[in-house]
């Protein structure tokens, strides 16, 4: 069990970053958005489908007409509402197209010489983005982890003072190297000739030294780092550190700078596991990790609290002033950071949740389509980031049910009510029970906000309309559930921005209240799986399995979520206990097999001591219980001890302990195919089959999959003494099974026609080469004879000469029976049908068969009087030569008069006929 804070993933870094832009624009005026303070600085081309409206004229100022194009350049005219202005001529009817004048540049590449081995800046596109920012110095941007280089010739020159909170005295130097690749992300000099270039070319980079030297740290340090950095001035903070538990202290940190203005970006974490906290709080942007071919990484931490990915691979600054290749969320983190300082540099009037709002809203889409636990957003994109357009409600159109967009749980989410008559539609997948804690503010605008939540299952919506600036809790059940926002009492063409804050609460599993032992769920005695949850503070599960009889008991307890560390204790009542703890975030726990005496045995589940606080997961708790049983064959442990067993019985046996092995022997009269069968009676062992001879050569082995209950040896043996052995390669003793064997003798090379009525038919035609078997030891008597087959047996038996060739449409002349076929025809025996088929593969009727033993006979038809059986009308094809061979005694109907002509008949029937026919 955790005694300590965990060893925090590659590093803790806490990261603030400041800019370098050119002179920032002016602030733009109240109430008018980011989007629309940049449009009012730019311009827009117009081109109009017939004549320019007037009233466009009065309310723009025209800056450039060009009449070959049929263009107009134009902005809106002093005084007017730009976002008004923008929507109302955008949407006209009578405009072809509306666009913004974008700007151009000479493409701006750094002239770093390592910038080859930058492949990650090629991905997220900084190069196109450094055509209009390269850089922010109106801003800080604090590192909290390992220190930095002070003296790195890439990073001096961009960093300001900072702090060494492990000790005051000294500088904040780094003594691991994980800050300092951080930092190089961040703002190496770039177009200095030298080295790398960080995705900021200037800026004010404060270095906070919160964690060791071997890259751990406390978790009140990396609060009081994160404080320090908001109280001094930082802007932004890139958290690449993490832990798996949700704790009050830091998420008061976060909250306190989100009210401070200050954005933090964090690293979700590098066990393909759940995301990590400081990345899990709602308002910190959640980084994760993509491969170069655009992927999610398998090691990328995911889940719904992912805002986006960025490249995990990096070639960046090193400690003593070198360079290096890094991997890990880590590295993702800062570039996001960046690219928000690029931004921020172009806007400082923006707030931290339309920072994090643009940066997913301008994300290359990857993996499903929209946002997906896997990618987020999608892929960081700088140089979208940095041309876009802010818009508050990013996820329209989601005006409909149809077209809800998909709401991350526990992230704080931003969008608007654009007109009295508009709505918001979301939905959460929830794969557990519980409840949604639900947190919806308004930001700018007026109007009364509703909620109303629509639940997986068909059952009536409820409406909200009290209690959501502080919260209120929804029943969430398993599947989707809906979400439509809208507003009251707002302007027809009014704009109201809220947010949306979700906190969902795994809901108590089916054995509560279980906490204590005196509540213990009281559980079969026989092996068995349940899932259970930690839905309270200190929740613990206590189950108590009766055990009637001794045995054998193993336990397993799994976990789907990293944010578990689970601790096993098995206790038989009045004795010690057993405690299982690997001391790990999301390891599985498995007991030894224990040998248990009749009694009650306690079994508590329990989070590791500082995991008090509910978990959105689930465990596994899996009972092997295996009763001691008594095998009524031993001893047979040894080959002179071997139980004897006979063909067609089968024997019930037991392993009864590690080690153990069964024998038993055979006695084999004569040369026959024999097949062992095997069933366990207890899944998941491996076990091993082995036949020996008399003299304990081994002739055969088969093992099981341990998924497989059954299993099955075919040999052919001849005369003679032979011995099973039977032993299991698992740890679970106390193995059932039941084990038997089945002997066919082999006559004339065939296991199958023993005993059987056509066996002499079969054997006399076969020594003749007339038949022939499947190769395998089975000639398969009583499987139905196909009319190619029949054809063969008849040219063989009948000795018929060759013949000529024949024209059937579905019988090529490469074809296994063509020749057969041929001479059957050429003597008139068979022929094919009238639409020019023979259908070699159909099988034969009674009515064929007599037919051809007709033929064969050279009987002529008879013309009966009367029908010569019940179900043979005289219409029938066939009537004729059914007469004569009645006639001739060679066919007798069956005891009710009918014949059942169309009847298919088997290999030993058709034998048995030409055999008699061969005869006469």
């Amino acid at each position: 069990m955790k005694k300590t804070v965990p060893c925090l993933w590659l590093g803790l870094s806490l990261l603030l970053l400041l800019f370098l832009s050119d002179s920032p624009p002016a602030p733009p005026e109240k109430g008018v958005s980011p989007a629309a303070s940049r449009a009012e600085t730019g311009s827009w081309i117009v081109k109009w489908k017939t004549s320019v409206d007037p009233a466009f004229l009065r309310e723009s100022r025209i800056l450039d007409r060009n009449s070959d194009l049929g263009t107009i350049v134009a902005r809106p005219a002093a005084g007017e509402n730009v976002r008004e202005w923008l929507n109302r001529w955008k949407s006209s009817g009578d405009v072809q197209f509306f666009q913004a004048n974008h700007r151009f540049r000479v493409a701006m590449t750094p002239n770093d010489p390592f910038l080859v081995k930058q492949s990650y800046l090629k991905q997220i596109h900084a190069e196109e983005a450094w055509d209009e920012a390269r850089g922010n110095t109106s801003i800080v941007i604090a590192v909290v982890d390992t220190g930095i280089d002070l003296n790195h010739s890439e990073l001096k020159a961009n960093l300001v003072d900072g702090v060494n909170l492990l000790n005051p005295q000294l500088p904040p130097q780094d003594d691991n190297g994980h800050g300092t690749n951080i930092a190089g992300i961040l703002a190496a000099s770039g177009n200095n000739d030298k080295g790398v270039s960080g995705l900021l070319w200037n800026a004010r980079i404060m270095p906070i030294k919160a964690l060791e030297a071997d890259g751990t740290g406390s978790e009140a340090k990396l609060g009081e780092g994160i404080r320090y950095a908001v109280d001094h001035g930082a802007k932004i903070v890139v958290l690449s550190l993490g832990l798996n538990k949700y704790t009050p202290y830091m998420s008061e940190i976060v909250q306190y700078a989100e009210d401070h203005g200050v954005l933090l970006v964090a690293a979700t974490g590098n066990e393909g596991s759940a995301v990590k906290y400081p990345a899990a709080y709602p308002t910190v942007l959640a980084v994760g990790g993509m491969t170069p071919d655009k992927q999610a990484d398998d090691r990328s931490n995911f889940g719904p609290e992912l805002d986006l990915v960025a490249p995990m691979e990096v070639f960046t600054t090193a400690k003593n002033g070198g360079y290096e290749y890094k991997d890990g969320t880590s590295m993702a983190a800062p570039q996001a950071a960046a690219v928000a300082a690029l931004v921020w540099g172009q806007h400082p009037e923006m707030k931290p949740y339309q920072i994090r709002n643009l940066l997913k809203q301008t994300a290359e889409d990857l993996g499903e389509p929209g946002w997906d636990p896997h990618t987020g957003y999608g892929l960081l994109r700088a140089d979208r980031a940095i041309a876009a357009d802010y818009e508050e409600g990013m996820d329209e159109p989601n005006n409909s049910k149809a077209e809800a967009k998909v709401l991350q749980l526990s992230k704080a989410v931003t969008a608007e009510i654009s007109g009295s008559g508009d709505q918001d539609w979301f939905w959460v997948d929830s794969p557990y029970a519980g409840s949604l804690h639900v947190q919806v503010k308004p930001l700018s605008g007026s109007g009364d906000l509703r909620l109303t939540f629509e639940p997986k299952g068909g059952q009536t919506p409820t409406v909200y309309q009290e209690g959501l600036e502080q919260g209120i809790d929804l029943p969430l059940p398993v599947g989707r559930s809906y979400l439509q926002i809208d507003a009251e009492h707002m302007p027809a063409d009014g704009v109201l921005d809220y947010e949306i804050i979700t906190q969902p609460t795994i809901g108590p599993d089916p054995f509560e209240d279980n906490d204590k032992s005196y509540k213990s769920y009281v559980l079969p005695a026989k092996s068995q799986q349940i899932q259970g949850t930690f839905d309270h503070e200190n929740d613990e599960d206590w189950f108590l399995f009766p055990a009637s009889t001794a045995g054998k008991l193993r336990l397993h307890l799994g976990v789907d979520s990293a944010r578990m560390d689970p601790v096993l204790t098995i206790q038989r009542k009045g004795e010690k206990p057993i405690t299982v703890d690997r001391n790990g975030d999301g390891k599985d726990e498995e007991s030894p097999i224990l040998d248990i005496l009749p009694g009650e045995y306690y079994i508590r589940i329990a989070n590791a001591p500082e995991y008090v606080y509910p978990v959105w997961g689930q465990y596994t708790l899996e009972l092997d219980y295996v009763e001691a049983m008594t095998d009524p064959n031993e001893p047979n442990d040894k080959p002179y001890e071997a139980t004897p067993i006979t063909s067609d019985a089968t024997i019930e046996g037991v392993l009864n302990e590690q080690g153990d092995e069964d024998w038993f022997t055979l006695e084999i009269e004569k040369k026959s195919l024999v097949r062992i069968r095997l069933n366990s009676m207890t899944r998941n062992q491996q076990i091993s089959l082995v036949i020996l001879d008399q003299y304990i050569n081994e002739l055969a082995r088969k093992v099981n999959q341990p998924e497989s209950e059954d299993m099955d040896i075919d040999r052919t043996l001849e005369e003679g003494t032979y011995y099973i052995r039977l032993f299991a390669n698992e740890t679970l003793p106390n193995l059932r099974y039941i084990i038997g064997f089945q002997a066919d003798p082999v006559v004339g090379g065939y296991a199958d026609i023993f005993g059987h009525w056509a066996m002499n038919d079969i054997l006399r035609m076969s020594s003749e080469g007339i038949v022939e078997g499947y190769g395998d030891l089975y000639f398969r008597p009583d499987e139905l004879i196909t009319r190619e087959q029949a054809a063969a047996l008849l040219a063989r038996a009948l000795k018929l000469p060759s013949g000529k060739g024949v024209n059937f449409s579905d019988l090529p002349p490469g074809h296994w029976s063509y020749g057969d076929v041929s001479r059957v025809v050429q003597e008139g025996v068979m022929d094919g049908y009238p639409d020019g088929s023979f259908r070699p593969g159909s099988y034969l009727t009674r009515r064929e068969m007599a037919v051809l033993l007709a033929r064969s006979l050279n009987l002529l038809p008879a013309f009966p009087q009367n029908s010569p059986f019940a179900d043979v009308p005289l219409q029938d094809w066939a009537a004729g030569e059914l007469a004569a061979l009645k006639e001739s005694g060679w066919i007798d109907g069956y005891a009710d008069g009918t014949f059942r002509p169309d009847k298919n008949t088997t290999r030993a029937e058709f034998i048995h006929v030409v055999s008699l026919m061969l005869k006469r």
